[in-house]
């Protein structure tokens, strides 16, 4: 064996790489590479600067707010220095400041639902509003918690909500006046009825008004200071089972300026995402319109939280990128044994494979955001598609962004561990994503649900055979047919409904990723197609003596 000796000990960068400064959406060429794909020139010439300035702050000064917030996460307060009953939360000024960064400068929480964000004539697509959130999750991830519950309580409001509610609350979810500003949170679960809510305890009683009374404890409410929240409870003389929740919409404070009946009772000290508050919720007889079908409340609701569920997708994916910049960052600069890490075949093995993940979801996110788009335009195609596709987002990139994040630490090594680098809050963070809106079981269930009942499996055939169409990959027909008939038999057998919905998620992005490939003729994003196929379908043989991606690495990290 060789070993090369060194004349010096690497020092400073050679020694402990530092990325702080990095423009994340410059350092990051496949995203510039793929927006043509998903959105129009015009709206690109727009967008490209804010993707640019946000990727300044991303890996500048944004990424120096959210480790303050982090460092510093919210405290409740129950009474006033005078001894009055009034609650309120504190908030780190570094936390307020990325608040006024998404809610108002870039207007994320807006920009579906009206025109005027960035000056454009008409409501923002999905794929605009997600590259931007994709960018913003690489420095921080809680605040995008409160952020996408805002917007999609106004998507849910806008549905199903009574007009002369969405006339009051819609301009003031939609703000970019942070006075005027309306927050939304959704308090689903309670201690015995956390997926199962069908088991909802909570009471809901009508009131003379026209509102309902709400009695009892929801066990864990993020943002639970927030202005409205939509709220599942069980409305009294009502049928048993999922028919008798119905959905409300609560107010923090009445219309008449008066505060609700509604106590904090105290703030969870989580692992991840401490920036953003989360805490238990007493309703004491508070006031809250139903919201659309009385007997079809989780139904409506569920529309909030696959919107949620998406944008959990989103994060994953733009966490897994920041993991991987950072692993490149350290890979490119670090010198050991006379070499750059980069140089050494195990670890462009092991970068490779995090690229690869992280790019799935990259690509994920846009059919997903793309889908989103169609069906919100009323074309019935769509609709199944984007009904499997969410969970299918929702389930495996959340998985795959604990173990990024992880593998990025380890390429670091021991200051990966140290919390004043990125690794250790991206790790913390990431595991939130396979809890929150589903747990995984929950939501590979939930794929096999929409195949089942909605036609959602015939849809995301229909569209892989058309990505494989323009973009052939060895292998993939003929794996997909095999997925298709896993799918169906999970159907029968849950058990095996963890191995179908990977199945999918890796099948379609395979497939998309080599039409993404084919439309911009990039060589390398065939290649890593290739490699999901390989690594996470096919058979493989796990004492093969040769690495069959080894000729194409070097190129396709030089390239990420």
């Amino acid at each position: 064996m060789h070993i090369t000796t060194i004349g010096r000990a690497p020092i400073g960068p050679e020694a402990v790489p530092d990325s702080a400064g990095t423009n994340l959406w410059r350092a990051d060429p496949a995203f510039a590479r793929l927006l043509p794909l998903y959105l129009p020139a015009d709206l690109r010439a727009v967008l490209e600067p804010r993707l640019d300035q946000l990727g300044a702050l991303a890996g500048g000064a944004l990424d120096g707010l959210s480790a303050t917030a982090d460092r510093n996460p919210p405290e409740l307060h129950h009474r006033s220095r005078r001894g009055e009953d009034a609650q309120h939360i504190e908030y780190h000024p570094a936390y307020r400041e990325m608040e006024r960064l998404a809610f108002g400068e870039f207007g994320l929480a807006a920009m579906s639902h009206r025109a005027g964000v960035f000056g454009w004539p008409t409501p923002l697509p999905p794929a605009a509003k997600y590259a931007l959130t994709f960018l913003f999750a690489q420095a921080e991830f809680g605040l995008l918690c409160p952020l996408s519950m805002t917007d999609s309580l106004a998507r849910t409001l806008r549905r199903y909500g009574q007009p002369e509610l969405v006339e009051r609350y819609l301009p003031l979810l939609t703000s970019q006046d942070m006075d005027a500003l309306h927050q939304g949170a959704m308090f689903m679960t309670e201690q015995g009825a956390g997926s199962d809510i069908a088991n909802t305890a909570v009471t809901a009683a009508p009131r003379n008004d026209g509102t309902h009374a709400l009695h009892g404890d929801k066990w864990f409410c993020s943002n639970p200071d927030a202005e409205l929240a939509l709220v599942l409870a069980r409305i009294e003389g009502g049928p048993p089972g999922l028919k008798g929740v119905g959905l409300f919409l609560l107010p923090r404070t009445l219309p008449d300026g008066t505060p609700n009946s509604l106590r904090i009772v105290r703030l969870k000290d989580k692992l991840g995402t401490r920036s953003m508050a989360s805490g238990e919720v007493r309703m004491e007889g508070a006031r809250a319109w139903l919201i659309g079908d009385p007997e079809a409340g989780f139904k409506q609701m569920a529309d909030m939280v696959n919107n949620s569920r998406l944008s959990n997708g989103v994060r994953a994916a733009g966490m897994m990128r920041r993991a991987v910049a950072e692993a490149l960052h350290v890979a490119r600069h670090r010198q050991a044994f006379g070499r750059r890490l980069i140089e050494m075949p195990l670890m462009r093995r092991q970068l490779a494979k995090m690229l690869m993940r992280a790019e799935q979801a990259r690509t994920m996110v846009f059919q997903t955001a793309e889908a989103l788009r169609r069906s919100d335009t009323g074309e019935e195609a769509a609709r199944p598609l984007l009904r499997i596709l969410t969970p299918l987002l929702k389930y495996r990139a959340c998985r795959d962004a604990r173990a990024v994040t992880g593998d990025a630490m380890e390429v670091r090594g021991g200051c990966g561990y140290i919390e004043e680098w990125p690794e250790a809050k991206l790790l913390r963070d990431a595991h939130l994503g396979s809890i929150w809106e589903g747990t995984s079981n929950i939501v590979a269930l939930d794929v096999l649900r929409a195949a089942k009942r909605e036609g959602s499996l015939e849809a995301l055939s229909a569209h892989v055979a058309a990505l494989l169409a323009e973009a052939p990959l060895e292998g993939a027909a003929e794996a997909w047919a095999r997925a298709v008939a896993l799918a169906e038999r999970a159907g029968g057998d849950e058990a095996l409904a963890r191995a179908a919905a990977g199945a999918l998620y890796h099948l379609t992005s395979a497939a998309a990723m080599s039409w993404e490939a084919a439309r911009t003729g990039d060589a390398n994003r065939a290649a890593l197609a290739a490699m999901v196929l390989r690594h996470r379908v096919l058979p493989r043989d796990p004492l093969a003596p040769e690495d069959p991606d080894a000729a194409r690495l070097p190129a396709l990290l030089d390239a990420a």
